[in-house]
């Protein structure tokens, strides 16, 4: 469920004197993108969700997702600063589902870098977010989403079903969790300063 918190603002400009940059958050349908969203920006998120009705849940795969009522069919919008790096993260959440791809391009234009999350209960429902991701050569780490009934992974084992870059980072969250949330955020930060350094030497 995504966070509920009423304390924060609506306006969604950053603070003129951070460098704002874009980032989107993306995986398959139910991972937990609006979630990991609301959990961490500290405006009031904007959200474009619709409530799943039965027609719907004909052409959506809904197995294990027994408690989801709506899904985004457009953007996940949220912002948070990292106000030490003076930076602003635009945060874009992707609709899960790959009936939506259409709106891939103006998504995913101008953003540097990705988080994918994965629900171990249905990995391969992320692989064409990844695949999404990797077309538009968008530097990104793939974030497992704790859920309670989520089985056990091995973290090598993921990797090499994923088929993921050595240097990709696979980590785990918890998306209602702000604290872990901000943290993702912060290693994702820390991948892409690596990799946008490591482009410039090259």
């Amino acid at each position: 469920m995504a966070s509920g918190r009423s304390d924060r603002p609506t306006i969604y400009l950053a603070d003129p004197d951070t460098t704002v940059v874009k980032v989107v958050v993306a995986g398959g349908f139910g991972v937990g993108k609006t979630t990991l969203v609301g959990a961490v920006s500290e405006i009031t998120p904007l959200r474009t969700e619709e409530l799943i009705t039965a027609s719907g849940a004909l052409v959506d795969d809904m197995a294990g997702l027994t408690d989801k009522t709506h899904t985004t069919v457009g953007i996940d919008f949220g912002r948070t600063t990292f106000h030490e790096q003076q930076v602003t993260l635009y945060l874009f959440g992707t609709p899960g589902q790959p009936r939506f791809r259409p709106l891939w391009e103006g998504l995913a234009s101008g953003a540097i870098g990705a988080i994918v999350l994965l629900d171990t209960r249905r990995p391969g429902d992320s692989y064409w977010a990844m695949d999404e991701i990797e077309q538009r050569k968008i530097p990104y780490i793939v974030a497992v989403n704790r859920f309670p009934e989520s089985p056990p992974h091995d973290p090598a084992q993921l990797r090499a079903a994923l088929d993921l870059d050595p240097a990709t980072p696979l980590l785990t969250c918890d998306a209602t969790d702000r604290v872990s949330a901000r943290a993702l955020l912060e290693s994702l930060m820390q991948y892409l300063i690596c990799h946008y350094r490591q482009e410039e030497s090259t």
